[in-house]
């Protein structure tokens, strides 16, 4: 093996390029400097002789009786005196010496060497981590630059932007840290690899890590969502019935969950149990509240009610609404949340609507004979209201005097004063009960977001 290619092996373990694309850059290079040299636009080529070591120049010539092209013809005569085997319509090789090039053309053929295996580097380099795109990987912090971090990956270097780093977290030069691999860009300086500490994918990694089920695929990670520093939620399913999804993921006495959030400096994590149904799905995001009762409002739309007992509605919301926020983010749905004595007090707001729409009706009264009342019903006056509203009907209905129209009208007139929200007496009422209960009503209404991962469990904080 000829010095020149041990140098080239050597250097395609050093770059991690294929020796033959180093060689090629080689061939390249010394083509451009005898190029250079000679001066002329023939049509050199260069090759790697393997039994010599070194890379010939040389021009190749078809053999034709009379040269019109004198760049890419050759006489038979002229031939033979290279090859004297050459026959008319044969192909003869015209080689040029390499070792008259100099100094100058040297340095130009190192330069093209250098820049040749640095675009076949960069190429490499490009393509590898393409491919690892959601990956978690390890680096180690190599510098700070006004506010985003440069990693070293070992065969490059990334950048770990600002915004893509925990509130939560400090690491300084020289410091090893898990990231996730989340853009790939080529510019002209060379490629970019962008990693993160805040991706969800990031929590999905360290999950593989920690989890062997994970690893084997016999657990899965369905959705992940973050608010980084503070609080995730992950979602996890199980292929197999007799194993517990959650329990693995927390492992003996919190272990393996534990590890995780040391690693993410502290930020809790609920680890809730993956389901194809929604509601189902809902009561597990929301956890650790407890829900009462959960109905799907417009499936199209993807929106959900979720009602709570009045003591788990702050519990449910979360600090503030981080938890209805995370598990909307996980379902992909919009949460409407409230407590079950606001949907009481909606329900009955409803009924209220609905009796004013339709009108109270006669047969409420007490003290009118139920023939009278029936008398009055047949002839459309159904609801005490059309009784106030055309009372001279009334006396036109056969069969019910004057005075009993009075009376019926007097009836339906103190009925309807004393059920009216606008009544004085009714507002009294309404005013002193709440002030006896002290009660508040709270709400919550959540739309989930595109970004983000998490979890939720009793191990996990």
């Amino acid at each position: 093996m000829s010095l020149l290619y041990q140098h080239i092996e050597q250097m395609s373990r050093d770059k991690g390029v294929a020796a033959a694309i180093i060689l090629e850059a080689v061939e390249d290079a010394i083509l451009t400097a005898a190029k250079k040299y000679y001066g002329t636009e023939e049509p050199y080529q260069a090759r790697f002789n393997e039994e010599s070591g070194q890379v010939e120049v040389f021009l190749v010539k078809r053999v034709v009786e009379r040269v019109t092209t004198p760049e890419t013809e050759i006489t038979l005569q002229d031939a033979k005196r290279v090859v004297k085997s050459a026959k008319l319509g044969s192909d003869v090789e015209l080689h040029k010496p390499t070792d008259v090039l100099g100094r100058i053309a040297a340095q130009t053929a190192k330069q093209v060497i250098f820049q040749k295996v640095r675009e076949a580097e960069r190429d490499h380099i490009f393509n590898e981590y393409r491919d690892k795109v959601g990956q978690l990987v390890t680096g180690i912090v190599k510098r700070a630059e006004a506010g985003d971090l440069v990693v070293d990956l070992g065969k490059t270097e990334a950048l770990l932007p600002r915004r893509e780093q925990s509130r939560a977290e400090i690491f300084n030069p020289g410091e090893r840290i898990r990231v996730v691999i989340t853009r790939v860009s080529r510019p002209a300086r060379g490629p970019q690899v962008i990693v993160s500490r805040t991706d969800p994918a990031l929590l999905a990694g360290l999950f593989e890590m920690e989890v062997p089920e994970i690893y084997e695929g016999t657990v899965i990670v369905k959705n992940a969502v973050r608010e980084p520093g503070d609080r995730a939620k992950v979602a996890v399913y199980s292929r197999e019935k007799d194993v517990d999804p959650v329990g693995a993921c927390v492992g003996i006495k919190g272990a393996r969950v534990q590890n995780i959030i040391r690693e993410l400096r502290g930020e809790k994590i609920d680890i809730v149990e993956w389901n194809d149904d929604a509601c189902s799905f809902a009561t597990n995001a929301l956890n650790p509240a407890k829900v009462s009762r959960v109905s799907i409002v417009d499936d199209k739309d993807r929106i959900m009610e979720v009602i709570v007992a009045d003591n788990q509605l702050s519990l449910a919301i979360g600090k503030r609404g981080q938890n209805v926020r995370l598990a909307a983010r996980l379902l992909g749905w919009r949460i409407d949340i409230k407590s079950a004595e606001e949907k009481k007090l909606e329900v009955q707001s409803q009924m209220d609507a609905a009796m004013i729409a339709t009108g109270t009706d006669v047969t409420v009264l007490e003290g009118i004979p139920q023939k009278t009342l029936q008398k009055v019903a047949t002839h459309g006056i159904t609801s005490l209201e059309k009784i106030l509203e055309s009372p001279e009907r009334v006396t036109d209905v056969p069969g019910v005097g004057e005075k009993t129209a009075e009376k019926l009208i007097a009836k339906a007139r103190a009925y309807l004063e004393k059920v009216s929200p606008s009544s004085p007496e009714k507002g009294k009422e309404v005013l002193a009960l709440s002030e006896a209960e002290g009660t508040t009503e709270i709400a919550a209404t959540v739309e989930p977001t595109s970004d983000g991962a998490g979890l939720d469990d009793a191990s996990g904080g």
